[in-house]
């Protein structure tokens, strides 16, 4: 599953969140410094999806807010269900 989000750090807890057009926002407790927000985003991803952090991978957007996120062996239908149960 491909997942795109914008990720925003220094957040009171982990949280993932739909805006009403559809784009995912993960806020973050850890700063956005030396890739410690990059590393709580693939544990909380980890952890939501039910996977180990290494089926999680960072495609790209290392330095920046937006984010392309693979979780592997997780099915797109899996995935949407998997959000749609958290985001509600």
């Amino acid at each position: 599953m491909i997942l795109h989000l914008r990720a925003k750090p220094n957040a009171r807890q982990n949280q993932l969140l739909r805006a009403a057009d559809g784009t995912l926002t993960v806020r973050l407790k850890a700063p956005p410094q030396e890739g410690q927000a990059n590393a709580v985003l693939l544990a909380f991803l980890a952890t939501v999806f039910a996977v180990p952090k290494s089926r999680v991978l960072l495609l790209s957007g290392h330095t920046a807010p937006f984010k392309k996120m693979e979780i592997e062996g997780v099915s797109e239908e899996e995935g949407q269900r998997v959000l749609a149960e958290l985001i509600s």
